[in-house]
């Protein structure tokens, strides 16, 4: 498994070598009156701006319902629970969608109530549509480590002394800080490489810019200057994340088993509990549905129109089915080199494949453009590049779960085969597959979620004329044509509640 391994590792290294190749085919003083330009800093507070409103708004949302599903006794919790999870089923562009229906002369309050109201947009329309599709990442880590906390920790700190707050500053925030961390990461990763949100939206960040640089403009080494600083930023928010964590130890060092929590009575603060709950619901899920919903009402699609979902879905899966079987295969040999072999070098690759992940998908999908032009021009332009850069922008989420289950096998069974005089990789297939099996096929099924849903990549990439659904939803909305986007938003949010639901549904099982 050694070759395909560091095939595919090197793999994600390609688009970015021939990125910064066509960054550098300017002289010297192009770069720099290219880099240092007004616009380009301009960008940079805006991106900025735009990951920390959505980092606070998100936090605000998430955190107190976390704890509220996990320390307190409101009712209906594990219910809440899900509610609070299926948004991750709703992507960020039809969040969008929904919010600029509101507004506007044909906008829903419009055609419904005869009220007009402006439609949102700009810094705040972005902020608000990011931050209810990102959320429920804070929460569910926010919950797990809340999960975990040991009561007991916070009984020595208030027999010591301390008060309410005093326990939740020194006790509980620090050792939430692993999970705060973690969700901060992957939203902050998800707002640099958003695409779909900030074009709606009108909002100028960094990836919005490189779209409109590639599309109208003839030279684009700014786009690829514009790329290469959006990665360097993506980067260095990871290598923060990975600094303020720091080598700390969260685990508990005390004998004996973990307390049991103590729920909190809400008494008084109910009201208020149940309604700071609703709001979230409603404005995460209900507000989208409603729209959809009402789309559909006032102006039933036609025949026609149902053939075009349906057509727009086969082609949809057309690419993400084979992009999702080829990913877990590339991911298998990766996390076995990972998890059983201990060689030089074998980190470097799984670090490699993870680096395919945190390049924003407008880097990626440029990328891969200068690549096919200057080494494979007869991919430009084809099915095939664009399943290779959903291979390598995905192939990290089918690596977790087939690494952990690795990792819990034991390599004794494959030893034992060899002893019987099986081949390495008959044993492999005759005793460890069978074991891996399903968490491979729940990697599987991750990927071909998020590359139903994929938007910027899908733009980029495509050959002409093969429009997916939520290219189909992305252009309509573009145009203003709410009520005929709303049956390919829908056919996405439904395909994607069904994967969300089968992963909730094992929530608290064994």
């Amino acid at each position: 498994m050694l070759i395909p391994a560091i095939v595919a590792g090197i793999g994600t290294l390609i688009p970015i070598v021939y990125l910064v190749l066509r960054a550098f085919d300017a002289d010297l003083a192009t770069v720099q009156r290219l880099v240092l330009r007004e616009r380009t800093w301009t960008l940079m507070v805006n991106t900025v701006a735009l990951t920390a409103g959505v980092l606070v708004l998100s936090t605000v949302m998430a955190v107190p319902l976390a704890w509220l599903t996990v320390r307190s006794d409101l009712r209906w919790k594990r219910l809440i629970t899900i509610l609070a999870v299926v948004p991750l089923a709703i992507p960020g562009y039809v969040v969008a969608y929904s919010l600029i229906s509101l507004g506007g002369a044909n906008g829903f309050l419009s055609t419904l109530l005869g009220t007009v109201v402006p439609r949102p947009s700009g810094y705040w329309g972005a902020v608000a549509a990011l931050t209810l599709y990102t959320y429920p990442y804070l929460f569910l880590n926010v919950r797990a480590a809340l999960l975990g906390l040991d009561p007991s920790l916070e009984e020595s700190a208030r027999s010591l002394g301390h008060g309410g707050r005093a326990v939740v500053w020194r006790v509980i925030l620090p050792q939430m800080r692993p999970a705060l961390l973690a969700g901060w990461l992957v939203i902050a990763l998800y707002v640099l490489g958003d695409f779909g949100v900030v074009a709606l939206m009108r909002f100028e960040a960094y990836s919005y810019a490189i779209y409109l640089q590639y599309s109208s403009a003839f030279d684009r080494t700014y786009a690829a200057w514009l790329s290469l600083i959006l990665l360097a930023l993506t980067l260095a928010i990871v290598a923060t994340e990975g600094r303020l964590l720091g080598k700390r130890k969260y685990a508990r060092t005390g004998s004996g088993s973990q307390r049991a929590v103590v729920m909190t009575r809400l008494r008084r603060w109910s009201p208020l509990a149940y309604g700071y709950v609703a709001l979230v619901m409603l404005s995460a899920l209900g507000l989208p549905f409603l729209v959809l919903a009402s789309w559909m009402v006032l102006a039933p699609p036609s025949a026609e129109a149902w053939l075009s979902v349906l057509e727009a879905f086969l082609r949809t899966a057309s690419v993400a089915v084979p992009a999702a079987i080829i990913t877990a295969l590339a991911a298998m040999p990766i996390a076995y080199l990972a998890a059983r072999v201990r060689i030089p070098g074998s980190q470097l690759i799984e670090r490699l494949a993870y680096l395919g992940y945190a390049i924003p998908p407008v880097s990626l999908a440029l990328a891969m453009v200068f690549f096919s032009l200057r080494s494979v021009p007869w991919l430009y332009q084809t099915m095939a590049i664009l399943i290779v850069a959903y291979v390598i922008s995905f192939l990290a989420l089918a690596i977790g779960p087939i690494r952990s289950a690795l990792m819990q096998v034991p390599p004794r069974l494959e030893e034992a085969a060899r002893s019987l005089g099986r081949r390495p990789f008959v044993a492999f297939f005759q005793t460890t597959f069978p074991l891996i099996r399903r968490p491979v096929v729940a990697g599987t099924a991750l990927v071909l979620m998020v590359a139903m849903k994929e938007l910027p990549l899908t733009f980029l990439l495509a050959p002409t004329g093969f429009t997916t659904l939520s290219v189909r939803v992305f252009t309509r909305t573009s145009e203003g044509m709410m009520a005929e986007a709303a049956p390919f938003a829908l056919a996405i949010v439904l395909f994607s509640s069904l994967f969300v639901g089968l992963l909730v549904s094992y929530e608290g099982r064994r």
